[in-house]
């Protein structure tokens, strides 16, 4: 009987689990393929746009209460451009050239409102 219930309550949980998880969203934009994935709560993780299947273009990281993380460029999958990372209070900005880091630098301020 325990094993029953055991087996019950393990199903009820995965079951569960799995309704919860919320399906990423594609949709065709200027000749591109703007994605967006979600949290298991339905809060935005990350929006960004493919080209031929690789990514490109911006893409933007977001923590689970909505908090923007990451801003990336991509060009034709590879990493191309100006990257802003955000880490406690700071702002990192990686500099990068054909997947190739070549720079970083601290920005002054915490405010991503130029970028």
């Amino acid at each position: 009987m325990k094993n029953i219930i055991s087996i019950t309550l393990f199903l009820l949980f995965v079951v569960t689990a799995y309704a919860q998880e919320v399906q990423p969203k594609f949709e065709k934009q200027a000749g591109l393929t703007k994605a967006t994935y979600y949290y298991g709560n339905g809060a935005v993780k990350e929006v960004g746009f493919f080209k031929d299947n690789k990514l490109h273009n911006k893409w933007v990281s977001y923590s689970k209460e909505g908090d923007i993380t990451t801003i990336a460029m991509y060009n034709n999958g590879k990493k191309d451009g100006k990257w802003y990372v955000i880490v406690n209070d700071s702002i990192k900005e990686l500099t990068y050239k054909s997947n190739k880091l070549i720079k970083i630098e601290t920005v002054k301020g915490t405010e991503l409102s130029y970028i």
